[in-house]
């Protein structure tokens, strides 16, 4: 079944010096081709929905895609049901997975995308939500969803906007290393791949490849981290359960 799935999923949406999806436009517009025409957008990580969609509308009209958002639909799950490719966009990831459970859209999404072959783009809570859970989210639990679990699109945790201890900061509060390695204290947790600003993961059945203008970095319960750059095959991250990797 995942044999089908087509993912692209950011870390981020925008990088200093760009705008909106500047830095990744070429590897969306590859990742869709010519035969996609209408892209559906889940604008429910950020409170006004409107002018987000208006902005993702623009962007995408600018690649030569047409943008239906989700938020404007009478029937969310029929729009999910009929979309050519789903883009969910950044914002708090809370409160994105509360509003697809609230909509009843966790395993219609999911069926269309690892069934169907429906591409998925994801971008910070976007791409958050494609994966086992939230649990390796950067946001504030601003909202209750029902459960952490999410679309589970691919089989571990991403953490976009991961950032790199600085060992000149007189900051004495936790690093971003740390905290997922408290996550990794837990058992029977999953690997985290943290996505640096600028990095995306491509997903095309059962090989993943790291793209984009930095790199990663895997965090595995009971190992030391390891770098990747872009380019590099990650498809093992498919394929392995926690406990080989």
């Amino acid at each position: 079944m995942p044999a089908r799935r087509r993912l692209l999923l950011a870390s981020n949406s925008t990088l200093h010096g760009g705008g909106y999806l500047d830095h990744c436009q070429s590897h969306i517009r590859s990742f869709l081709g010519q035969n996609v025409k209408r892209v559906l957008f889940v604008p429910y990580a950020l409170h006004d929905r409107n002018a987000y969609a208006k902005m993702a509308r623009e962007k995408f009209e600018s690649l030569g895609y047409k943008l239906d958002s989700i938020h404007e639909a009478l029937d969310p799950g029929e729009s999910v049901r009929k979309a050519e490719a789903i883009f969910i966009g950044g914002g708090n990831t809370f409160r994105l997975l509360k509003t697809l459970y609230d909509h009843g859209l966790v395993q219609p999404i999911r069926k269309r995308v690892l069934e169907d072959g429906v591409p998925y783009i994801g971008s910070s809570a976007g791409t958050n939500v494609a994966t086992i859970s939230i649990n390796t989210t950067n946001d504030m639990p601003i909202v209750y969803p029902p459960s952490l679990l999410a679309l589970g699109l691919v089989p571990f945790n991403i953490n976009p906007h991961y950032l790199d201890p600085d060992v000149n900061s007189t900051h004495m509060g936790e690093t971003r290393e740390k905290r997922i390695q408290q996550y990794h204290e837990e058992p029977n947790t999953p690997p985290v791949l943290g996505l640096r600003e600028g990095c995306l993961l491509l997903v095309e059945g059962e090989k993943a490849t790291l793209q984009g203008k930095t790199g990663a970095r895997l965090f595995v319960r009971g190992a030391t981290p390891t770098e990747y750059e872009p380019g590099t095959d990650l498809s093992f991250l498919l394929h392995e359960g926690p406990e080989k990797l």
